[in-house]
């Protein structure tokens, strides 16, 4: 009998101290101390041959501005930058020509106020373009990713 109320004991002693642990974690995890977006960092990646070098998504007038360093090894040419939000299109202002090795001129892409979000929300789209290269008349596509916290 004593060693079954000694097993007992055991198991409800550690069973509260789990307990307590479970309470802690699920307090952290809904004011959001735990939240794994805040730790994720600001990301632009698009193929290869052409870099992000810089960007920044803007609430004030709802706009993702983006340079791209050409490492393509000839000029290129945009006809067409997008950026993909949860299914809606957003388009370039003012696609560019971008010499070999060269920074492109700030390309600001605008989109509608719901897709920016909030300052400080985290966003998310895909680049999407279509580009030729040197004195090429083939167009080719660009893809990639920007995810950053809304300025």
């Amino acid at each position: 009998m004593k060693r079954g109320q000694a097993a007992m004991e055991f198991l409800m002693t550690y069973g509260w101290a789990i307990l307590v642990v479970l309470i802690a974690i699920g307090a952290l995890a809904y004011f959001g101390v735990l939240n794994p977006s805040r730790f994720l960092p600001r990301s632009c990646t698009l193929m290869p041959g052409l870099d992000c070098n810089d960007f920044k998504v803007q609430a004030s007038d709802n706009t993702v501005h983006i340079f791209i360093r050409n490492g393509i090894g000839d000029s290129i040419d945009f006809s067409a930058l997008n950026i993909d939000v949860d299914g809606t299109t957003c388009t370039a202002i003012n696609p560019a020509s971008i010499n070999d090795g060269a920074l492109s001129p700030e390309l600001t892409v605008t989109c509608g106020d719901a897709l920016v979000g909030a300052v400080g929300t985290r966003f998310r789209g895909s680049v999407t373009g279509t580009y030729t290269i040197g004195t090429s008349t083939v167009t080719h596509t660009l893809t990639g990713q920007i995810v950053s916290p809304v300025e």
